[in-house]
C-alpha cells in the first residue's frame, strides 16, 4: 500500500511538472516601439517575428502582451499573469523608454526590470532584454546611466541583451514616423534584425 501510494505522489508531481513546463511561446512585454505605433498591426516587428517563428519546425507562437505608453512598473504589475496564463519558454523585456522619456529614477527601472527578469526565470523561461536609447536633448549622464541600467542587468542577470534596438533606424529619418521616435513600417524589418541574432540562441 506505502509504494502504491508513493508511486501516485509520484506520479502527480510528475504531471505536474509537466503542466507547469515552459511552452513553445514567445511573450513580448513592450511598449509602443513593440505594439506598432501609428501602424497596422501586421506591420509591427513583433508580428514579422511571429511569422518567422511559425515557419520553425516545430513552430513557436508569439504572445504581443505590448502596450503603448508602458512603463517598467505597470509592465512589472502585468507580468506574473501574463506568465502564468502563456507558460512562455522565452520572454523578451521591452521596456524602459516610457520611464526615461519622463525622467524617472534610474534605480527604479532597474528594479522593476531586475524584478521581472526574476520572476521570468523563476518559471523556467529564457529572457531576452532590448535596451533603449533616449534622444541627445536628456543630456550625456542620464544617457549613460540608462545603457549601463542594461548591461548591468544583462551581466549580473546572465541574460541575453540587445544593447540599442533601434540601432541602425534611430538614426536614420527615412525609417521613422515624424515624431523622431518610433520606426515607420520600413525600420520595422531592421528592428527585426536586431533582435534575432540574440533570440536565436534562446529558441531551444
Amino acid at each position: 500500500m506505502r509504494r502504491f501510494l508513493a508511486w501516485l505522489l509520484g506520479t502527480w508531481i510528475a504531471v505536474g511538472a509537466v503542466q507547469a513546463a515552459p511552452s513553445r511561446t514567445v511573450l513580448v512585454l513592450g511598449d509602443s516601439l513593440s505594439a506598432a505605433h501609428n501602424l497596422p498591426v501586421e506591420q509591427g516587428w513583433v508580428h514579422l517575428l511571429e511569422m518567422r517563428l511559425a515557419k520553425m519546425a516545430p513552430p513557436w507562437q508569439v504572445v504581443n502582451a505590448s502596450i503603448s505608453g508602458e512603463t517598467s512598473l505597470s509592465g512589472r504589475g502585468r507580468l506574473p499573469a501574463l506568465l502564468a496564463t502563456y507558460r512562455p519558454g522565452v520572454v523578451v523585456l521591452e521596456l524602459g523608454a516610457n520611464d526615461g522619456l519622463r525622467g524617472l529614477p534610474l534605480t527604479q527601472l532597474e528594479d522593476n526590470l531586475a524584478a521581472m527578469i526574476d520572476a521570468a526565470q523563476a518559471t523556467g523561461a529564457r529572457v531576452l532584454l532590448l535596451g533603449i536609447e533616449l534622444p541627445v536633448n536628456y543630456g550625456p549622464q542620464y544617457r549613460d546611466g540608462l545603457r549601463a541600467v542594461y548591461a548591468r542587468l544583462a551581466e549580473r542577470k546572465r541574460i541575453a541583451l540587445v544593447p540599442f534596438l533601434l540601432a541602425g533606424v534611430a538614426e536614420d529619418p527615412a525609417l521613422m514616423q515624424d515624431d523622431g521616435l518610433h520606426p515607420n513600417a520600413a525600420g520595422q524589418p531592421r528592428v527585426l534584425a536586431n533582435v534575432w541574432p540574440a533570440l536565436v540562441p534562446l529558441l531551444r
